[in-house]
């Protein structure tokens, strides 16, 4: 992990990845295949990435009940009450339809829907994400989505995870099925005999699967293409070296292409960081994993004041930002991109992941510049509603017969004109 100086300009280290030709056609056969064999298909890629065989991919009631008894009272406890924070937070982000009347009688307003059906996807292999359940799940919920669908790829004995399933059942997820990678995202975009299609696909996954929502996007909504997890470290000498290398760590076990970047305006605190990183490394379960993120996309920048740091870390629009400076609150406002902001010392990363309530799905590889994290609105549509009045229309039909008629569009204008007095 490099100390480079700023310098006036700086290359921030990122991990962009659109996949090889080769696995976007790998992909496009998987979709092509399950369209056209359904579970037939479904089943036999299963049995090829996941190795094991299902005879019904659904999740059985009996599996969530088994599902308690591996896990402590106490842990369900704690993923219920981190349910409740979630749900609270995206609660008021509910927005109510509108209409306003003008003084002619015409209505104008708009109209907020929940989606009918939206597909969950929560990734399985290196490791078990229950958060990403809660996360997805509680705006569609709080939304108003009728039904949830949730898929997961199986383990080897055709089981999900303890934690994932309870999770789901705490979120109050009724169909949830054991298929993971492209099969799934195509069986959620076209349906199957037994699963059938939603309206939006969410949810991170590997390479094949955002591939799969980036070929499936049309035909259904999906939210964002997930890249690698990303954090971004604002700090000064306040800050201490040892929490700073945990949570640049936090961020590195997840994928060896996660990117880790600590930006500071003390030069002490670079090499206290450096060598805290190195130390902390050693002693990860996850060490491989965590050790080449930090190489090939960890870095320290050693700025020569704040307002250099700020516009490296604008230009970086990390996926998670920690100000973690005197006074961290009063840098918030020069802060443009970043996916989700956390102020101060005690706010570090995995509080956001799994128990403050903000939803932990950000936008990643600088998508931050545009885009904002999951909310209750992405489960929502928004529908226009005009109801115009004969007085708007006497009084205004002209107008609009003339804007339409500047564009070519004389059925256009007379579609108008045939109501006017």
């Amino acid at each position: 992990m490099e100390i480079l100086q700023i310098d006036g300009g700086v290359s921030l280290k990122r991990s962009v990845d659109g996949g090889t030709e080769e696995q976007r056609k790998a992909v496009q056969a998987i979709i092509m295949e399950v369209r056209n064999n359904g579970d037939q298909a479904v089943r036999s890629f299963t049995e090829k990435f996941d190795s094991v065989t299902l005879a019904d991919f659904r999740v059985a009631q009996h599996e969530i009940t088994e599902a308690y008894k591996m896990v402590s009272e106490n842990l369900v406890e704690i993923i219920t009450e981190a349910a409740a924070n979630i749900r609270k937070y995206h609660e008021k982000q509910l927005r109510p339809s509108w209409m306003t009347t003008e003084e002619n009688g015409t209505m104008l307003g708009q109209k907020v829907t929940p989606l009918d059906s939206v597909g969950v996807y929560v990734p399985g292999g290196t490791a078990a994400y229950p958060s990403s359940v809660l996360m997805n799940v509680i705006p569609a919920k709080t939304a108003g989505v009728d039904r949830i669908v949730m898929v997961s790829p199986p383990d080897r004995n055709g089981k999900l995870p303890a934690g994932v399933l309870i999770a789901a059942d705490i979120a109050g997820v009724k169909e949830i099925y054991k298929v993971g990678g492209a099969q799934a995202i195509a069986a959620l975009a076209y349906g199957t005999e037994s699963i059938k299609p939603v309206d939006k696909i969410t949810g991170p996954g590997n390479i094949y699967v955002a591939l799969a929502k980036r070929e499936v996007f049309g035909d259904v909504a999906i939210d964002m293409i997930a890249g690698p997890s990303e954090i971004g470290i604002l700090a000064d000498d306040t800050a201490r070296a040892n929490e700073i290398a945990a949570d640049l760590l936090s961020q590195a076990e997840h994928d060896p292409r996660a990117c880790a970047i600590l930006v500071t305006t003390s030069q002490a605190l670079a090499e206290d960081v450096q060598n805290e990183v190195y130390k902390q490394l050693s002693l990860l379960p996850r060490k491989e994993i965590a050790s080449k993120a930090i190489e090939d996309f960890g870095a320290i920048y050693v700025a020569a004041d704040i307002d250099e740091a700020i516009a490296a870390i604008n230009q970086l629009a990390p996926e998670h930002l920690e100000i973690v400076t005197e006074n961290a609150i009063e840098l918030l406002g020069k802060i443009k991109h970043a996916g989700a902001i956390f102020l101060g010392r005690y706010s570090s990363e995995p509080v956001g992941d799994y128990f403050a309530g903000p939803n932990h799905v950000l936008p990643t590889n600088g998508t931050a510049r545009f885009s904002s994290p999951l909310s209750v609105e992405d489960f929502q549509k928004k529908s226009s509603i005009i109801f115009y009045s004969e007085k708007a229309m006497n009084d205004n039909g002209a107008k609009i017969a003339e804007f339409a008629r500047l564009e070519g569009l004389e059925a256009h204008a007379r579609a108008v004109e045939t109501r006017l007095k």
